[in-house]
């Protein structure tokens, strides 16, 4: 397995019924800071007593939570300030209030084991060699969607109530602002073949069970009972092999964000927030105040069946202003979340985005335990510093410098749709389909699936191009052997086009690149013999 698994607590659409990686994470090996190796598991109150006892770093480690976790005012003020018990998506902070539910601290009977601390510390106390995973039972065959198409976003976290009585294993969201970037993506377009009208918002509930039936009974009541509440205006029912086209549709929404035009995007400042779905319908009333306080638009989707929904403000980070208004947006909204008990962090981290936030959301006192947990473990600050703790200003560090404008360039190739050729690259943001095995299936990106070399990937093509380009002092920014060299292995099959969520064409940046390099220094031997 790969050890940086065990960094984060992700967890995908169906964590319904499985949970996050904390959940099924059973051992890991480890590498202490100071070099040594430790195995971390499951272990009696005997054997976590014995390792208190041990004369070096992991003894201290064992030693130190016992002793934070002993005082009862402090425990007292972990079940008070950490996120509602009911909200399963958590990843605020570090987890030591789940290391507290265990049978050395209080009644309960599970056993202590350090791997639920370890997923979600992101990579910041140790670095995983190996880890032990859990199995589950592969899913019954027979699934159906249900794709709840509803006239405002407002009634569907009403319909996801109701949704959640009825046994499904997933329920996710997807925003009008998404489903209208995804008619201009060519594999996504065809993706919305179950569209119907122009929805503000879908709800997808999804069934398993090994009997057919009962699934057809779980829609025909849901659907009952959305009608005779007045939610929804259309209720397909998706199956077979139609299913997957759903899901990529669904899981496109990250990528296709960046087609929306000119430098404003939606930013992830506050996607990661979570509460219980009870709370949604007058926690996102209260968010929406918040963005209509701004004048600010927002997209919305994700796991609104387990009450994370992954907010997006659409804000310029190549404006001064909308710099400073990115961090008074994830202060109101960190306030927010606070205000129903929830999460920041629902599952990706806090790392340097939202650990800033972490003494609003449980207090300076536990936050200043974190700060004493993490140099108990890395006394030296070795690994990962500057995530969780003691990190810098959120909207510092950002991929733009405030104020700093585009270039624009001269052409061969019209790239006005887009905003010219700087801004095709930056669509970009990283979400990986290109980084895909051929196991997966698809072409994206074949030179990358042949040499599994980080820089033969679609992504860092692309982020090359914006990198040397937005910084270069040279008349001629596209005269750059760096550029040519990560562009060399393109093989121009426009597979980035089609399969790219963001719709990145590197084939066409890649050919006006050329273009103007051979300009500057002269077409190769090879290039005039082919």
């Amino acid at each position: 397995m790969m050890a940086g698994m065990a960094g984060n607590n992700s967890c995908g659409a169906h964590s319904l019924i499985y949970g996050s990686t904390r959940d099924h994470l059973l051992e890991l090996n480890c590498i202490l800071s100071d070099g040594s190796e430790v195995l971390f598991g499951e272990l009696s109150k005997n054997e976590f007593e014995e390792k208190c006892k041990l004369e070096n770093l992991e003894g201290d480690i064992y030693r130190h939570i016992r002793n934070l976790l002993s005082d009862n005012d402090f425990a007292e003020k972990i079940r008070k300030e950490y996120p509602h018990p009911e909200i399963k998506r958590r990843n605020t902070g570090y987890a030591i209030d789940l290391l507290l539910e265990s049978e050395i601290f209080s009644n309960a009977k599970e056993k202590f084991n350090f791997c639920k601390l370890l997923a979600g510390s992101e990579g910041t106390l140790a670095f995983t060699t190996e880890l032990k995973l859990n199995l589950v039972e592969k899913p019954p065959a027979n699934k159906a969607l249900m794709c709840i198409h509803t006239s405002t976003l407002q009634e569907v976290y009403k319909a996801n109530l109701i949704a959640l009585k009825h046994s499904p294993v997933s329920v996710e969201l997807m925003d009008k602002k998404i489903l209208d970037l995804t008619k201009k993506n060519i594999t996504q377009n065809r993706n919305r073949f179950f569209v119907e009208g122009d929805p503000a918002a879908i709800l997808i509930v999804e069934w398993f069970d090994k009997d057919q039936d009962v699934i057809q009974k779980h829609a025909e009541n849901l659907e009952k009972e959305l009608r005779e509440n007045n939610y929804g205006y259309s209720y397909p029912i998706i199956t077979g092999d139609d299913i997957p086209k759903v899901w990529n549709l669904r899981k496109a929404g990250l990528g296709v964000l960046q087609n929306m035009p000119g430098d404003a995007k939606p930013v992830p400042v506050i996607e990661d927030t979570a509460v219980r779905p009870e709370d949604l319908p007058a926690y996102t009333e209260d968010f929406e105040k918040i963005m209509d306080k701004f004048g600010l638009e927002c997209v919305y989707y994700a796991h609104i069946g387990t009450g994370e929904l992954h907010l997006r403000p659409v804000l310029n980070l190549k404006d001064e202003k909308d710099v400073e208004l990115f961090h008074t947006v994830a202060l109101e909204t960190a306030k927010l979340v606070k205000k129903y008990r929830g999460s920041l962090s629902g599952e990706h981290g806090d790392g340097r985005l939202r650990g800033e936030f972490i003494p609003l959301m449980l207090g300076d006192e536990i936050y200043q335990s974190f700060v004493d947990l993490k140099n108990v473990w890395d006394p030296k600050g070795i690994f990962n510093k500057g995530k969780i703790t003691d990190t810098p200003k959120m909207n510092s560090g950002l991929r733009y410098s405030p104020g700093q404008k585009t270039k624009e360039l001269e052409t061969v190739f019209d790239f006005s749709l887009t905003g010219g050729f700087l801004r095709t690259a930056e669509k970009c943001n990283g979400s990986g389909d290109c980084r895909k095995s051929e196991i997966i299936g698809g072409t994206l990106c074949p030179s990358f699936q042949v040499t599994k070399n980080e820089e033969n990937s679609t992504s860092a093509r692309a982020n090359i191009l914006r990198e040397v380009i937005s910084n270069t002092e040279k008349l001629n920014p596209f005269d750059s052997k760096e550029i040519y060299k990560v562009l060399d292995l393109c093989l121009l099959c426009k597979a980035c086009k089609s399969e790219c969520p963001s719709g990145v064409d590197v084939a066409k940046l890649k050919m006006e690149f050329l273009q103007q390099y051979y300009d500057a220094n002269g077409i190769p031997l090879r290039s005039r013999a082919v």
